[in-house]
Formats: structure tokens, sequence, C-alpha cells
């Protein structure tokens, strides 16, 4: 506000904030002007005293000022509180004879009189000077400061409201609403029954309190419980979870303090009522706890119960006279409540004593503590002719004040309270359902003895469009007693019950209970569970306020009050006080938004410019003619005055005004004040009178009152930005004044009528109801725009906090959220049927509407009139902008004010455009099927469709259509509909293409339409007619496409595409004979084709998920098809080309089935792994990994039949085994042989596990049937002809041979060979490995470009990449590194000329990056023999006699696999060839370094074993080295058992067996940095270094990581030996070996057997020979030399 505040500046700040201050209303009156160096921002009035607060957060204070010891006897000007100058105060109040100010950081300051504790100081009864009051909240741990928004001030009390939205109050009397008869009260108490709610604004009155509290929304209904007390109907026993047990608690204290009996008096001590439960023992009441107080917060339980507020109890009794004193220091007695089968309720007599008991022991208290007190304010209830009159000759006098006298003159008679249901009929009466109890059957609640009102039929259905809204906050809760006439006010207030409220008052607002408080999951008592939320998570009991609710506050409010009661001034009907805060039922559903609290009256102020009051109008200070009003009642106001500002004082009202001007005027009700005493004195209003002066004070923003005092802040309009404020908020006002008439008056009428539905039809009576709900939402933005406009004026005039300018998003949304309803149900005629129901219930002329939208013509047709109301509000855009461009330019053009000005404004008026060329369009949609009388396009009408064009003057034909043929086009907003007679086709726009066609043989006048299942062309009769339907028809459908985009909306001509994409996203169902006949496809399309990603869906269940190419699936895709047979889904899910399955993919059998592999034209083929459930065959469960053809098994493949416990591994042709393989099983039976017809057919060789070995003819399985040789562990054999099963009888004809005794030693059994009959390791998984060529676009393994191979990586990872992306078609499941990795891969290696020692380590780098990314083909062929792998050699697999063919296949993975990178790498040299290393870089492994070699030339020797064995080898290596473990078990026991024997044997005993020379026995060992002596008895110490270095040959996968562990261990012995010997010591094998011999045996390792077999069959060739070969050797040795070793020495 750079501009305004400049020219402010230049004004003086005397034209802001300026206090003008009068008493009175004569015309006479002139207010005076109250200078002060700054604009005044706030303002307190007291009796006689008051405080300023003026810009810059300074304090004065002006008035009587008894307090200040200079100033006591004399009214001084205002004077600034110099100890509040350093602080930044932001609320002031004054009470009747102190004050309270609060800071910016949430402190508080009190001074004034304190002889009742009010200033929350102990121990003054004078506070002199703004003085810090802590208020410490006690519950939290550790302690902590409450911060404080707002506080408020009353004779003898101080409320607080903190930051929580808590309240907090000191001082005494019962309005400080605390549960305690200890006063006064020092320190600030938490007002425990309004704890949990969403406290917005706090009042104090001279001896009461009021609170203004969100409530929730209307909506928000439960149950009640039954076991309630009798007054409160709170749950008598409470119960909370706790983690391990469950709390259940009896303490219940009634709110009211008071519960009544059927107990005879006389049983009862006269010594006086007991006091309250000590508050050690108190239970708060029953209040539910949430962190969201959001409108849409969910009750959490189905039993929430109203427990806020006293249930009315039926009685016939009539009570005695009453006399009310203050009620704080006569603490109420409680009286058990004793239920007798004839009536729950206490009899006549008892109510008449216990009322009259409790009269007269409260008078007798107050006397007492009067006495007690000392002091007491002035007070103006001295006189019974005038008890409000304060006498002019009693001045206040510190200390003492005047005691006061409060005179017995208010009598309620037997006959004010009328008798409410019979006694015999009070259990069952219909009156006992529970409040807002709409939910439960009527039959459910007729036991309960609660009083509500059931009889009400009002439940609403969700449906209903003024109660349930898509809106955060719902429609006002009043919209729900639709068409239900509320009872007067006069009828409430003659009636009083004993539950002190009025029971009619709960039958006609019963279904509108207490709504401030979500509902607790379990009823306990508030400070329990507050005290349980807490100590867990310290978690506020009311969440914090958002932006949205700051800048438009809600107006679903309850006003609730405490206090003294005796005037009415707390509204519920009856003049008894009130002990806790208690909600006026009158006000729940008024949207109030402003209380005020008089000294004995009280004030409402309503959203919709209403206000209420209540309480004393001994000098018409209500404004109204009710005297006392125990209950709120409307103050009546001149046609078109609307209240936005309240204030009232000891006894008058002070109301702020809209007048016929947007210049505020102030209305005066309340006592005359005159400036010398005459007769006229006493004199007052009886309505609200005009202050004629209130037009030369200028723009009023605020008013305040106090004692006899009126304030008023008015500013000076500078530049017009004043003006255009007030005119702002004065036509927002007026506006929801309007609109809330328009609900009120018509709309809730409307839809009360039973006949409405008849009249409109379904769809237009559903259309009507959104219409209605639209209006609702629209209805209370507005009013809450009103409120904070209001605010806006009050506080804070920054243009940055405006909510129309901040949260203009919410303003237009609504506004074109209730335009579109509108629309469409013009479209459909309802407005037109609305005429005759609007008539029957607002007249034939329908004069209300007429005066709502003052109509500009005469004589307007009820549908126009009907039609003009509805879009009424939609005109108000209008004023937005007219009223944001005025205050624009109250701003300089440079200035970020005027720039957010100037951005809504552009918003608004672009919006306003919109809606209006809707309405046109709705317009001429109404005319057109107004004016169509044919009946076969009807079902074309619908709400939301509009006409574009038509074609109905001959402008757009068919090309070659027939001469008598007609065709007739008509364009919506959705469809082209081409019309022939009595048949028609709807083409909708989404999946319409349109382009000119440039023909010789047609001219320059066609027109060639696209759709999915025709393409056809029209004809127009002249090229500007061409123009038009190509523009309309593009038009069109931009619109319907940028729906979907959110394009549609605020973007006008200026953003409108030419033409709109040809690729696009639709949904379409085709209709005609093919294959997608009655399928629905959404995603995707080009011209008349899906293409792109999206999903097909058949009738019949059948769904196709995926991408499309022309029209067909094509790309990755997920398919499900129905199982009748299963009820379950078949599913394939992978790749498809042309419609069909074609690629790598998973198919889900319902049946339990799965493959997972290539496809190729919906059939397995090519590689592929089945695994068959128990679902598919109950008695079999296998998996078969291999090769497929035309979806046959076919080639090599591997079958684990897990049932039989037997696998397969061999060749396969059309789903039977035949040719080689091998069959083990889990007994240990090994057989390799010839397979015919799925049988062991021809020669094969049988091995058991016991080494018994047949070889031979099969001809079954398992059967052996021709020639064959049996061969015996022992060496025994049989040479024959051999029939039998094996495992049974075999029938033998042939030779036996048993070895020669004395040939034993000359000859030796020659081993077993095996792998005759086995799959050479080069034809397995050929499949496999010509799928990665494939992918590599090679037909033929190595046949191929190398560029096109790089190519198809980079597609293949590009595409994988965004696949993974993808989470609609493929979950992505990769990890943040191995997308950097995919990254990293897609840029293809740039490596020119030979490979250098650098390419090759970058060529090894890529490699192990693309091995470890499943998306590359490589990768992917890792990945996969890695799978089969282990699937041939694990579980059944595991047997010893596979060993030899596991490593073959291993060696030919590396051999094929090298293949792929020198295809990829052409670069590279052959197998065994040599990189020379460069001269600046050293070798870095020495494994693979000539250096290891006898040559001298340093670099790398190229084998698979030392490129890629390093990768593969780790993932292989659990199965593999299962293998070598079980073929040397029986050697490795042997070594082992050795191993064991001879660890037993100290370090020095075991170097002197194994003869290892004393010279390099260790003298001396290290241990934890000293030295220590090797002794006879030392063991494990010698050696340790080298000996842990060889154990860690166990954890190392690759030979040449196993050599590098050896190398290191032989370093580690030299290294100290030399250090025994000298650096100059070289080696010799005698003295090697016997120290190595002990370094193995001392390593302990369990399996050097199968480690020393696997180094020595993947063992790089080119490292044999060298250095590490022969330190191999060594270890080798040691091995054997181990398992002979002879231990009998030891």
């Amino acid at each position: 506000m750079e501009g305004q505040k400049s020219s402010e500046e230049e004004e003086g700040s005397h034209e802001r904030g300026v206090l003008h201050r009068w008493q009175g209303y004569s015309c006479s009156v002139n207010p005076e002007k109250v200078l002060l160096p700054r604009p005044v921002l706030q303002a307190g009035l007291g009796i006689s005293h008051g405080v300023l607060l003026i810009e810059g957060g300074l304090v004065y204070s002006f008035g009587e000022l008894p307090w200040k010891r200079d100033l006591r006897c004399q009214a001084v000007d205002p004077i600034l509180e110099t100890s509040l100058s350093c602080q930044h105060v932001v609320q002031v109040s004054a009470g009747s004879f102190h004050c309270g100010a609060v800071t910016l950081d949430g402190g508080v300051h009190m001074w004034g009189e304190n002889s009742h504790g009010q200033c929350g100081i102990s121990g003054l009864i004078l506070v002199p000077n703004p003085t810090r009051v802590n208020i410490v909240d006690d519950e939290t741990v550790p302690p902590e400061i409450v911060r404080i928004l707002d506080v408020a001030c009353g004779a003898h009390h101080t409320l607080a409201l903190s930051g929580k939205h808590e309240v907090w109050a000191w001082g005494s009397g019962c309005q400080l609403g605390l549960v305690t008869n200890m006063f006064p009260v020092y320190k600030a108490q938490k007002v425990e029954h309004l704890s949990g709610r969403y406290v917005v604004q706090i009042a104090c009155g001279g001896f009461h309190s009021l609170a203004l509290v969100r409530s929730l929304p209307p909506t928000e209904s439960c149950h009640q419980s039954m076991d309630k007390c009798g007054q409160c109907k709170k749950l008598l026993y409470t119960m909370i979870d706790k983690d391990d047990h469950v709390i259940i608690s009896d303490n219940h204290y009634c709110p009211l303090g008071v519960e009544l009996t059927n107990t005879k008096q006389d049983q009862k001590s006269k010594q006086g009522s007991p006091d309250l439960m000590p508050k050690t023992d108190l239970s708060e009441p029953d209040l539910g706890f949430s962190e969201d107080f959001s409108p849409n917060q969910k009750a959490l339980d189905g039993t929430y119960q109203d427990d806020t507020e006293p249930k009315k109890e039926e009685e016939n009794n009539e009570p005695v006279a009453l006399s009310v004193t203050d009620g704080s220091k006569a603490p109420l007695q409680h009286l058990s409540r004793q239920r007798t089968k004839s009536s729950p309720y206490p009899d006549e007599q008892a109510l008449k004593d216990y009322l009259k008991r409790m009269s007269d022991q409260s008078i007798s208290e107050h006397s007492e503590s009067v006495s007690m007190a000392g002091s007491c304010p002035p007070s103006r209830q001295s006189s019974l002719k005038d008890p409000y009159k304060l006498d002019q000759s009693d001045k206040a006098t510190f200390p003492p004040l005047a005691t006061l006298n409060i005179s017995n003159g208010i009598e309620l008679k037997p006959s004010d309270f009328a008798p409410v249901a019979s006694e015999d009929s009070a259990p069952n009466s219909i009156l006992s359902r529970p409040v807002g109890d709409c939910a439960l059957p009527m039959g459910e609640s007729l036991c309960d003895d609660s009083s509500e009102d059931s009889v009400i039929n009002t439940v609403v259905s969700p449906s209903d469009p003024l109660t349930s809204n898509d809106s955060e906050e719902s429609c006002d809760n009043d919209l729900l007693t639709a068409g239900n006439n509320l009872c007067p006010d006069e009828f409430l207030e003659a009636k009083n019950s004993a539950s002190l409220t009025d029971i009619r008052l709960d039958f006609i607002e019963g279904h509108s209970r207490r709504r401030s408080l979500p509902a607790l999951l379990t009823h306990a008592s508030p400070s329990v569970i507050h005290r349980n939320k807490r100590s867990k998570s310290g978690a506020n009991t009311t969440s914090d306020i958002s932006e949205k609710e700051k800048l438009l506050p809600s107006l679903f409010t309850e006003v609730w009050s405490w206090g003294r009661g005796q005037e009415g001034q707390l509204g519920h009907g009856d003049f008894l006080p009130r002990l806790q805060p208690l909600c006026i039922k009158n006000l729940s559903n008024k949207e109030v938004v402003k209380i005020v609290a008089g000294s004995n009256h009280s004030l409402a102020l309503t959203a919709q410019c209403q206000v209420y009051s209540w309480g004393s109008n001994k000098f018409g200070q209500l404004g109204h003619m009710n005297s006392p009003s125990t209950v709120p009642h409307f103050i009546k106001m001149s046609e078109g005055i609307r209240v936005w500002d309240v204030a009232g004082g000891q006894t008058h009202t002070v109301l702020l005004a809209d007048g016929d001007c947007f210049q505020p005027i102030l209305y005066y009700s309340g006592e005359q004040v005159l400036a010398t005493d005459d007769s006229n004195n006493g004199t007052y209003t009886q309505t609200p009178a005009l202050l004629p002066f209130c037009m030369n004070i200028g723009y009023v923003s605020s008013v305040f009152a106090g004692g006899l005092d009126c304030v008023a802040l008015a500013d000076q309009n500078v530049m017009g930005f004043i003006a255009t404020l007030h005119e702002l908020a004065s036509a927002e006002r007026r506006f929801y004044c309007t609109l809330s008439k328009v609900k009120n008056q018509v709309l809730r009428p409307l839809l009360a009528r039973e006949s409405l539905s008849s009249y409109l039809g379904q769809t237009s009576m559903h259309l009507f109801q959104t219409v209605a709900g639209c209006f609702s939402r629209l209805c209370h933005l507005t009013g809450q725009h009103a409120t904070s406009l209001t605010n806006f004026l009050h506080h804070s005039r920054d243009i940055k906090t405006l909510a129309i300018l901040r949260k203009a998003d919410i303003f237009l949304e609504t506004y074109k959220s209730y335009s579109d309803p509108v629309g469409n149900f013009f479209v459909m005629g309802g407005f037109q049927s609305l005429v005759k129901p609007s008539q029957e219930c607002l007249g034939k002329k329908l004069d209300l509407v007429q005066k709502l939208i003052e109509p500009k013509e005469k004589n307007v047709s009820p549908n126009d009139l009907l039609l003009n109301l509805f879009y009424m509000p939609l005109q108000h855009l209008h004023d937005y902008g007219r009223l944001l461009l005025k205050l624009a330019a109250c701003f300089d053009v440079t200035s970020l004010e005027y720039q957010r000005i100037q951005d809504g404004l552009v918003q608004y008026e672009t919006l306003a455009h919109l809606l209006s060329k809707q309405k046109k369009e709705a317009e001429t949609t109404h005319v057109f099927w107004k004016n169509f009388s044919g009946k076969s396009l009807e079902s074309l009408r619908k709400p939301s469709r509009r006409l574009v064009c038509e074609s109905g003057n001959k402008g757009l034909t068919l090309q070659n259509a027939g001469r008598f043929s007609v065709n007739w086009f008509i364009l919506f907003n959705d469809a082209l509909v081409h019309a022939q007679f009595s048949s028609h086709f709807v083409y909708p726009l989404a999946t319409l293409w349109v382009e000119p066609i440039s023909d010789e043989n047609m001219g320059l006048l066609g027109l060639k339409l696209t759709t999915p299942e025709e393409n056809f062309t029209v004809l127009t009769s002249s090229p500007l007619e061409k123009g038009k339907w190509l523009k309309a028809i593009n038009q069109a459908v931009d619109d319907v496409l940028g729906v979907g985009l959110d394009r549609r909306g605020l973007n006008l001509s200026s953003s409108q595409r030419v033409e709109p994409p040809v690729s696009r996203t639709a949904t379409y169902t085709f209709k005609k004979e093919s294959r997608l006949k009655d399928a629905t496809y959404s995603g995707r399309w080009l011209p008349g084709k899906p293409h792109g990603k999206g999903m097909l869906k058949w009738p019949d269940g059948r769904v196709y998920c995926g991408t499309f190419k022309n029209g067909l699936e094509d790309g990755f895709g997920d398919y499900m098809m129905p199982n009748k047979t299963f009820n379950k889904y078949d599913r394939y899910k992978g790749h498809w080309k042309e419609g069909k399955m074609h690629g790598f993919g998973t198919y889900w059998c319902a049946t339990g089935e799965v493959y997972e592999g290539s496809f190729r034209e919906n059939q397995r083929h090519g590689h592929g792994m089945l695994s068959s459930g128990r679902l598919a065959s109950p008695s079999s469960s296998s998996v078969f990994v291999g090769h497929w053809l035309h979806d046959k098994k076919n080639g090599y493949g591997v079958f684990d039949d897990i049932t039989k416990g037997e696998k397969y591994m061999g060749m396969w042709l059309e789903d039977l085994r035949q040719g080689n393989g091998v069959v083990v099983t889990q007994f240990g039976l090994y057989y390799e042989g010839a397979f015919s017809n799925n049988k062991m057919m021809g020669n094969g060789l049988l091995l058991c596990e016991d080494d018994t070995v047949f070889e031979g003819e099969f001809s079954e399985d398992w059967v052996l049937n021709g020639k064959g040789v049996l061969s015996m562990p022992n060496g025994d054999s049989f040479d024959g002809i051999f029939v039998g099963e094996w495992g049974s009888e075999l029938k033998v004809a042939g030779t036996f041979i048993k070895p020669c005794l004395y040939e034993t030693e000359k000859k030796e059994n020659k081993p077993l060979v095996l792998g005759h009959y086995v799959v050479p390791a080069e034809q397995k998984w050929r499949a496999v490995f010509e799928e990665c060529w494939s992918r590599l676009g090679c037909e033929t393994p190595g046949q191929g470009e190398n560029d096109r191979a790089w190519e198809n990586i980079a597609v293949i990872l590009t595409a994988s990449c965004r696949q993974q992306k993808d989470v609609v078609f493929s979950p992505g499941t990769m990890s943040r590194s191995q997308c950097k990795m995919l990254e990293s891969l897609e840029v293809i290696p740039q490596h020119m000329g030979p490979v250098t020692a650098e390419v090759y380590e970058s060529i090894r780098r890529y490699l192990i990056k693309a091995c470890d990314t499943p998306l590359h083909p490589l990768g992917w062929l890792l990945e996969t023999l890695v799978t089969v792998y282990r699937m041939t050699y694990v579980g059944v697999g595991s047997n010893r006699r596979l060993l030899q063919q596991a490593v073959e296949e291993i060696q030919s993975y590396l051999k094929r696999i090298f293949e792929l990178v020198r295809f990829l790498f052409p670069g590279l040299p052959e197998e065994g060839g040599f990189i020379p290393e460069s001269s600046e870089r050293r070798a870095s492994d020495s494994l693979c370094s000539s250096t290891n070699s006898d040559t001298v030339q340093q670099g790398w020797f190229v084998s698979s074993s030392s490129l890629l064995l390093p990768i593969l080898l780790p993932r292989l290596y659990p199965p593999l080295f299962m293998l070598y473990t079980l073929e040397r078990e029986r050697e490795e026991q042997v070594y082992w058992e050795c191993v064991l024997r001879l660890n037993k044997q100290p370090d020095l005993s075991l170097l002197t067996f194994l003869g290892v020379p004393e010279k390099f026995w260790p003298v001396s060992i290290s241990v934890l940095g000293g030295n220590e002596e090797v002794l006879p008895s030392t063991k494990d110490a010698c050696f340790s270094a080298a000996v842990e270095t060889l154990q860690q040959i166990s954890t190392t996968f690759t030979p040449a990581d196993k050599l590098q562990v050896i190398h290191l261990t032989f370093e580690e012995v030299t290294q100290e030996v030399q250090a025994l010997l000298g650096q100059d010591f070289l080696w010799c094998m005698d003295d090697l070996f016997p120290i190595f011999l002990y370094i193995v045996l001392r390593a302990r390792i369990r399996n050097l057997g199968s480690e020393v077999s696997l180094i020595e069959d993947l063992m790089d060739p080119a490292l044999q020979h060298g250095e590490l070969g022969l330190m191999f050797t060594t270890l080798k040795a040691c091995y054997y030399q181990i398992q002979n070793e002879k231990t009998t020495s030891f």
C-alpha cells in the first residue's frame, strides 16, 4: 500500500482512526473529537474510564483513574501508559474498573482495581500501572507460558483467549466458568468445559461471560448413549482406553451445578449444601478432542452425545418464587438421583423446597461474602425505583468501594412453569430422542430417558441440495428444517422447565445438536484425555487455523454463556446462573460472527447483518419491546439497513450499519444521557434511533461502548480509498442478504413442496437440487467474504490480505460451478416447469421474486423472472470488476498493490465474460429444443449439451447422397449428429477428425470427416459455409479435448487454437461388427485409430491395458481374460506386435500355470519357463525352463518334476523328451543316455549313490532291456543281458566277473568317466543367446552391424527407463542408483583404434554396470543364465555327478558371452591376446599383469576368464561350490579329521612334527603392542598374520581372487621370516613347504579340497606357469600331504 500510505501521510495521520466520543442520542448531541498523535486502532470503555490503542502499539488511558495515586479525584484526558511503551500492544480491553492489554508476543498486562483478583495479581487491591501476568499451562511437561490472542474484562473477572483458542479466566464469581468455589482466583485457570473447542471470540459483561465457538458442519450428527446425568444428560460413567488397560471413572460433574432428586428435603442437613467436588476428584464434562477442526472432520464414534448442554426434563411441577444473586459464592447442592417405577423425575414439593432453599442460602452466603470482601465497584442498582440508575453523588472511592445491594425484586411465579408432559408418559415420550439422533430408528430410542425431539421428521437425505454439497463447509443448518416454521420467541420465553432450559427450544432445534466438538472414540472426561494426549504426543487439542479460514472465517458458530443470569443476560430462557459455559441453542444456526456483552445485556451480530439481543431492557438497550428477554430476540431495523458492527454499554447499545449510501450510519438504543439533571432524566429509546451527526464524522469503521459513553473510529476518504473499501464491503453484505433471502424464501419453500418433483420430472428435479446446492455454496462463500471484508475494515487494510484477491481461485471456481448447473437446468426447460410450483408457493405474480431482482422492465413473464433470479448471482462478478477497478485507481501504477488488483480484475472480468457466453449458449440451445418438434432426436437432449450450429439451411450435405435423401447435420458441443429420416448417428467430437479437401473432382468445398469406425465426406454450399463449419467443428473438438486438460474455463479467444491436436486422448465404444464390437477404448488416438497408451475393455470382461499402434496392440501391455471354469482370470503381461503376443512376457493361467519367456504370434516361442501349480494338476507340480517352438517344448530344456523328485536335463521334441539327456532323482540316482517318445530308450548309463553302475540298453523309464554291464563298487561286474525295472528284480543272462585277489595291487579300477550321453555345453541354452543377439539386431550370432547393435541398446534402455517410470503400465521397481546407472549406460562408448590398457579398463567397468542392469541386453542375458543355472543345479540337481557338467557349462557361458563382448568392442583382442601396459600407468591388478609370468613386458592378458568370470561367478558360486563339496566330501572328511587332531598341539610341537627348522621358529610374538616370548605351551600364535590372511580364501569367489589371497599369505610369511633372518633371505622349497603346511593346518579351512578343485578347474591359463601357479601348487601339495599325514607319533 505504498501509494495509499504516501497519500495519507500528505493529508496527515489525523484523517485516519479519528476518535469521536459522545453520550446519549438526542439531536443536540455533538460528538467530541479526541485528538491523538497517531490513528486509534481500538478502544475499550469501562464505567467511567477507557483505554485506547493507537498505531505503533501505544496505549492511552482516560477518564476517572482512581488506581493511579496522582489522578484519583479527577477525570483526565488521554495519558500515555509509559510502562507499555516498549511493548507492542495489539489488543486492549476495559472492565468496569480495570484494564487489560495483549502484546505482540502474546503477553498479558493488567492494571486497575484488583479487590476481586480481576487483575490476576495477588496481594494488591489496586494495580496502578500495567503489570505483566503470566498464564502458565501446568498440564504440559514442562509447564509452558500460554500465548494470548485477546483479553476481555468484566466487573470482577477477566477472560483470555489463547493461541490454541482456549479460554482462561481469573477473578471472582460464577462468571469465570471454573470448577472451584475458592475466590478470588489470582492464577489464570483454563475453562475446562470449553477445552477442546475452537473458541473464536470472548466477551465479558458485568457479571456474565460470552464465547463465540466455531462448530462442526451441520451434517456431523451422532447418537447419545444412556446412563446420563438427570440435568446435563452427560454420561455418569466414563471410559478411556489405555495402552494396556481401560480406565473407568464415575466422577461425574454436572456443568449446571444442579441435580434434582425425589428425596425429601428434611432428609438433608440444613447446614447448607455441600461444596462441589474437590478439583482433584473432578472429572470434567465429557468432551471430545480432535486434532483437526475442519468442517469435514468425521465423527469418531457413532454414539457421540450432547454432553455440553443441559437436556430438557418433562416436569409437572410448579417452582416457587426465586430470588437470584451471585451464585459464585453459593455452591449448589448435589443430591443423588433415585428413579422410581412411576416417574424418573422429582415430585412437585421436592422442586419447590429445593429452589427455595437454594435461593435463601445463596442470599445469606452472598451477604457474608460481600462483607468479607470489603469493596465492590459502584453500582447502579442502589435504587428500588430505578435499580440501574447510578446516583450521581456516588463516586468511586478506593478503598473501600461502595457495597453492592441487590434487590429481591425478580420473582418467578408458579404460573411461569407450564407442565410439559404427563408423569406416566414421560419415560416413553417421543421427546426422549437423543439430540441429533436422526439415524436411529424410532423404536430404538423409546426406552431412553433423555428428552429430545424425535417428533420433527426432517431427516435429510444425502441428496438434499441444501445440506449435502461438496463444499468444504456445507450450507447452514437452518436449511435442514425447510418448510417448518419456528416457534415465536415469545412463546419460548413463556415456558421455563426445571432443567433450566426451555423444552420447546429443544423440540424445535433438537436436530441441530452441539456441533462445536467432534465425537470421542470412547467416553471419558476431557481432562483425562487431554493429559493422556499431551503425555503421548504433546499435540494441541485444537488445530491451527489455515490461511483460508483466516481470510474466509467460518460461519458455523455457537454462542456460549455463563455467569449470573438474574436479568436473562445468559439467553437460556430463565434467570438462573450458570457455573459452566452453556450453549445458547437459539443462536446455533444464525451464523453469529460477533458477540458483545453489556453490563446486563448481550448482543450477537450475524453474517446476515442481523442483531440479536437479550438480557436487561430497562432502558431499551435491547432495541425491542421485550423486557426483560431471556432468549435472543431479533432487533428489527428499517428496510435496507444492514448492521455490521455493534457495541454495548451499561444501559445502551450502539449499532453501525449500511444505509442508502456507502457511508456508514449510526443507531443508538438505550438510556438518554443529558448534560444536566432535569425532568427528562431516565428517558430511553424504544427502538434504535438514528444519530444525525454520523454523516459528519467521516467513514466510521468501528464502534465501542462502555458505561454511558459511546466511541466511534472514523476515517476520512483519502484518494477515494476508504470510500471504495466501504462500498465493496457494503455491496458484499447487501449481496449476501439478497442471496440469503432467495435461499430462505424461495429455494427452501420450493424444495419443501412434495409436488415439486411431479412438476419438474426426475431429470429436472435432480438438476434443480444441484442448482440449489451450488447456490447454497455460493451463498455461504459470499457470507464468509462479507464477514471477511467487515474484519478488513476493523483491522488491517492491507490489500494483500483481501480474500477476493488472495483466494480468487475459490471465488472463480464457485461461480463457475454454479453457472454450469443453472445452464443445464435452463436447457432442459426447467424454468418453464418451475413457474407453476413457484406461483403456488410465492403468488401468481411472483412479487417476492420481482422485489429481489428489481427488473428494469415491466410485465416480465414468470419464466423470465425465475430465469433472471437464478442468473442474478452471476451479475455480481461485474460488481467485483467495477469495484476492483476503482480500488486500483487509488494506487500508483508501479506499486505491487496495483498489480495485484489488476491481476484479480482480469480474472473476474474474464470469468464474467465466459459465464455470459455460456448463458447465451444455453439460451440458444433452449430455443433450439423448444422449436424442434420431432421426437426422434429427443434422446439427444442432455443437460450439458449445447448447440453450436446446424445445417437446416442445406449448408452441409453428404457426398454421393441420393436425390431424395435427407441429411441433417447438427453440431453440439460434444458430438456431431447426422440425422436421416427417422434415424440418426452420433459421432463424439473427441474422436472426430476433420480436414479440408482440395480435389479437382469435388472442388474446394469438401470436408473429410474421420471417426473410429467410419469415414465420410461432406460438401458445403459455399467457401464461406465451409470455413464456418471447419472452424466450428475444430473449435468444438478443441473445447471437448480441453476439458480433460483444464484448458477450458478462463482462456478466451486470444488463446484458442486454430486446429485441435491430431494426437489426442479420448474414450470411444465401438459398435460395428469387428473384434472390437462393444469394446470401450480409453487412451491416445491418431486419426480414427488407437495409437499410444490406452485401455481396452470388452463386455465379457476382457481388458487390455498398454500401448497401441495403428489400432492394434503393439508394445508393452497387460491383457486379462476371464476364465469361467475356474472363476478367475488368465493374464498376460508383456510385449505385443500387431495385435498379438510377441516378445518377452509373462502369462498367468487361471489353472495356476505361469509361463515367463518369449512369445511369437500368440504362441510360446523361444526361451521360457513354465511353472505348473497344484491347481492345474492336483497330483503334480513341476517347472520347465528351456526352448519352445510353436507353443511346444523343443530343444534343450530342464524339467523339474517336484512331485516325483526327478529332474531331467536334455533335449525335447514337441513336448516330449527326445535325444540325449540326464535324469537325477532325490534318492541319488543318476542317469544319462538316450530318450525317445518321452522315455528312456536306447543306450544309457545308470549310476547309484553307492557307485553301482549300469551301462547298457533301456526300453522304459528305469527299465533295463538288453545288453549291458553292471559294475559293483568293490570291482565285481556282470556282463550280459538284463531285463527288469531298476530297484526291483532283474533278470540277468551273462558273465559274472570277479577280480583276481592277487592282481588287485597291480590293477587299479579305472575312474568312471561320465558325459558320453550328455548334451554338450555349447548346445545348451542356445535360445537365450539367440535372443540376446536378436536384441542387438543380429539375425544370427556374430552376423550384424556394430553401430546398429549400440543403437538397439540405447533404444532398449531408453524405452525401459520410461516404462519403469510409468506406474500405470509397469510399476517401477528400480532404485535411484539403478536409474542413474541406466542413464549412464544410454551413452554409447566411443573407442576407435586398438584397445589400450585404459580402454580395456573402461570396457571392464562398462560390462560390470551393464550386467548389473537387467534392462541391458547383457544384463538380461546374465540374469537369465543365472536363473537357468540355478534351476539346473539347485535342489534335486545338486548331485555330485553333475559337477563336470556344471563346470563345462560355466566355461561355455564365458566363451559365448565373450563373443558378444568382442562383437560390441571389435578392437578387443581374441582369447589369450595381450594388451601392453602404458608407460605412465602402473599395473593395478597383479593377477592379470604379465609381471606375474616369466615375461618381462607389462600388460594385460585378455581372456574370457579374466574379463567375465569376476562378473559371472559370484552369481553362480553357491550351487557350484555345493557340487564341489559333495564331490570332495569323502576325502575332505579325512583331511578335516587330520586338521582337528594336529591343531590340538602347541605351536612349537607342531613345528617340530612338521620338520620346520628351528631358525624359522619365532622367538617372540607381538600381543597388544608388546612382545611376548614363545613358550612351549603357546598355541595359535606363530605366523598368525599369515594364517588370518589364508583364512580369507573362503570369502572370495573367483580363482584370481583366491590366488591373490595365497600370494598375500606367502608375502606375510616372507616378511616374518625376513624379520628373523634378514632381508637377503631367499626361500627354497624344502624350507617353504613345512612352514606353509603349518599355516594351512592352523588356518582350519573346512572345504579346502573344494577350494583347490575350483581354482584348478577355472583358473586362467595365463596364470598356471607363473609365480602364482607355483604358490597354488604348494597349497595343493599341502592339502594332499595333510590327507596322508601320519599322526601316530603324537
